[in-house]
């Protein structure tokens, strides 16, 4: 008897850690024992296992080799989900002697059992490929159904895997698996065939533009208005606008959805997400965490748009816990033995009410809120939270002529989705110049933004003026910087100018 030794790997967050499989098999009274900090789903492989091994036609211990100890290491490290079974399979034949030995260390093995010895799906799968391309391991064996996910990794080689019988004949050489072809990646613009164009909004023209900048520079946005002025069918065309997502982006999101076990049937995320969490959500499942954290709304965003409708219906904690990853794009979750950090890089687009019954400000139906209603519905809404908001506009009542017309301006909406893509690459040109690694505007840094968004004497000294006289905060000033270079980038004006300033300043007076 000797203890053999596999590669898997676990899932911490949506990051992946390479795991020993350790076996030993010895005489003593017959056991199957699972070890190094297993929960209850791992603890139960042994039963999955034994009846995949006996169904592949494996030999059963014998009195020699009845004691088995699997020991999952580092020990100290929590062991949770299915994906272990089949390293801890192939583990069990390498130490009975019932497979020929192999190199081991350059292999990882990942999926979970079904009774008869098939493979099933399991999550995080483009997780561990990443991980395991990092770490130098140079094949990774996963479950069929996961194969077209794994292979969006390059330079790795991913062996598909039906069932165990299928495993131990390639491994032994008797039967030997192609490697799966590398994934190419298609980015679309959305999964959803009932998304909302920019075409189909009728009139709202200043509500169009706002969104032509939030979507141009990744800025997150507000917007008030009265009840059916169409704050939520503007938000949704926002999606229209944004341009499909990059190789690298598309690889980032589906880690997340892989990660959470969204995937379904798809092998990757390869558009823009809109998330729309309702009222009732909890600060945990919006922002991430649990008992075995995940990520939440926020994250599932990631690279798309996180949609708050109704924004001052949501709970207080829940809209105060949204401060940090709106200002840093990720969410850090702590623990007692270690912090997670979840990816949030998503626009936030909010719309809400102006009053209790809706109508504080319309032209023509009559608020019939006090004015400490409207205050008090107002205040929910905190000051740090609406600082974090780059443009803050009024959605007005559409006009009965508008509503009535025929007309699809589609050419218009394509104008809009060029000008967005144009101002795109000019960001990642300006990024790629300077080596840093970000998309938008609206992910820039202070210090990026004072060294790299560039503007004449004339632009400074408008500039000082307006904020010498509206008591912008730090945050505000370095937000409405970064605005007037995404709408510099739209224009396509080498530097930014007075008119930029002007009109990214007029997005932020709602807080003043």
């Amino acid at each position: 008897m000797r203890v053999s030794k596999v590669f898997s790997a676990s899932l911490d967050g949506i990051d992946a850690k390479p795991i020993e499989v350790e076996t030993d098999v010895n005489v003593g009274l017959h056991s199957f024992n699972i070890v190094g900090l297993a929960d209850k789903s791992l603890s139960e492989a042994k039963e999955r296992v034994n009846s995949a091994l006996k169904q592949s036609g494996v030999k059963p211990p014998t009195r020699e080799n009845r004691r088995i100890i699997i020991n999952l290491a580092p020990a100290d490290v929590k062991k949770t989900g299915s994906q272990y079974d089949t390293a801890i399979a192939t583990g069990y034949l390498l130490a009975t002697g019932q497979m020929k030995e192999f190199e081991t260390g350059d292999k990882i093995f990942v999926g979970e059992l079904a009774l008869d010895g098939s493979l099933r799906r399991i999550s995080g799968v483009l997780n561990i490929a990443r991980m395991a391309q990092r770490d130098g391991f140079r094949e990774l064996f996963v479950p069929k159904g996961n194969a077209v996910e794994a292979a969006i990794v390059s330079g790795l080689k991913v062996i598909p895997i039906a069932n165990l019988v299928e495993l131990i004949n390639h491994l032994e050489g008797r039967s030997v698996i192609a490697p799966q072809k590398t994934t190419a990646l298609q980015p679309s613009i959305s999964s959803d065939h009932q998304l909302v164009d920019i075409a189909d909004i009728k009139g709202q023209e200043y509500a169009k533009r706002a969104l032509m900048i939030a979507a141009a520079g990744g800025h997150n946005i507000l917007m008030q208005g009265s009840p059916g002025a169409g704050k939520t069918m503007l938000a949704q065309a926002l999606v229209s606008l944004l341009p499909p997502p990059a190789a690298e982006e598309i690889i980032e999101v589906t880690q997340i959805y892989s990660a959470a076990g969204l995937l379904k049937d798809s092998a990757a995320i390869n558009w823009r997400p809109f998330r729309a969490p309702h009222q009732t959500a909890s600060a945990v499942a919006v922002i991430g965490g649990g008992q075995n954290p995940r990520p939440g709304e926020i994250s599932l965003a990631h690279r798309g748009v996180l949609f708050l409708d109704e924004l001052p219906e949501f709970r207080r904690d829940l809209l105060e816990a949204l401060r940090q990853p709106m200002e840093s794009g990720k969410v850090l979750i702590s623990r007692v033995k270690n912090n997670l950090v979840f990816p949030a890089q998503c626009m936030v687009v909010a719309a809400m009410n102006p009053c209790p019954c809706g109508y504080y400000g319309d032209e023509e139906k009559e608020c019939r809120c006090s004015a400490f209603e409207v205050f008090r519905y107002q205040k929910k809404i905190s000051g740090p939270l609406l600082d974090r908001i780059d443009l803050q506009i009024t959605v007005p009542r559409v006009k009965i002529e508008s509503l009535q017309s025929k007309h699809r301006d589609t050419g218009t909406a394509e104008k809009m989705r060029a000008a967005v893509v144009s101002a795109r690459q000019i960001q990642k040109e300006r990024f790629d110049k300077a080596k840093v690694p970000l998309f938008t505007n609206a992910e820039m840094s202070s210090r990026l933004c004072d060294e790299l968004i560039h503007y004449d004497k004339e632009a400074d000294a408008f500039l000082k003026d307006i904020f010498e006289k509206s008591l912008v905060s730090a945050r505000g000033y370095y937000r409405i910087l970064k605005m007037a270079q995404t709408i510099a980038d739209l224009e396509r004006a080498p530097a930014v100018q007075v008119a930029h300033f002007a009109e990214a300043f007029q997005y932020r007076l709602r807080e003043h």
